[in-house]
């Protein structure tokens, strides 16, 4: 009875993308974290990281019959297949990532795959922990139709001690890793009161 009930819980499914392309990029391994909590400890959560880089730069020439680049069209069809985004965005100059609003705008190509879906951002850097580009994301979700959980928020101010993340960007912070469990778990809790609302 309780292995049947487990069973039929709705499973969100969690696209992550990443502004950062660097090999040990931190923002990525805010991601890799946040893939291994859900394994660990949030049931009913599965977070799939999709990579951006692939993406060729937004051109509508490469648009051929309604159809787009295979890079593209995949990159579409995960985001189309996820109850939820997931964005980890560094700060470049006062905004996010030219690579994440490459992605963002082959997403939002007619039929705009990222319509109407629930999101989150996290983010680590210096300063304010990438807290202008997650203001400018969220600016640019309006257009894009999607919702953004409010709170809690996570900016991670990297290079403060005590020390955040290894050499390899893998984030060894505990306190940081809790932040963002809870911040998961808003984001399951608000994609699921979404959808029984449809």
């Amino acid at each position: 009875m309780e292995a049947a009930a487990l069973a039929t819980r709705p499973i969100v499914k969690v696209a992550a993308l990443c502004g950062s392309l660097r090999k040990a990029s931190m923002n990525c391994g805010l991601i890799r974290s946040a893939i291994q909590l859900c394994d660990e400890s949030i049931e009913g959560m599965t977070i799939e990281y999709v990579d951006i880089a692939p993406l060729p730069f937004v051109n509508t020439d490469l648009e051929v019959d309604g159809t787009f680049p295979e890079p593209v069209e995949a990159f579409r069809q995960t985001i189309r297949g996820a109850d939820a985004i997931l964005f980890a965005s560094p700060e470049y100059n006062y905004s996010f990532t030219g690579p994440l609003k490459n992605a963002i705008d082959w997403a939002s190509r007619p039929p705009n795959v990222m319509a109407d879906k629930p999101a989150a951002i996290i983010s680590a850097g210096g300063g304010f922990g990438g807290g202008n580009s997650q203001l400018h994301l969220r600016q640019v979700g309006v257009f894009l139709d999607l919702h953004f959980i409010n709170k809690p928020e996570l900016f991670v101010h990297a290079f403060q001690p005590p020390p955040k993340f290894d050499r390899d960007g893998n984030l060894i912070d505990p306190e940081i890793k809790e932040r963002l469990k809870q911040l998961l778990l808003s984001l399951k809790a608000f994609t699921l009161r979404l959808q029984n609302k449809c």
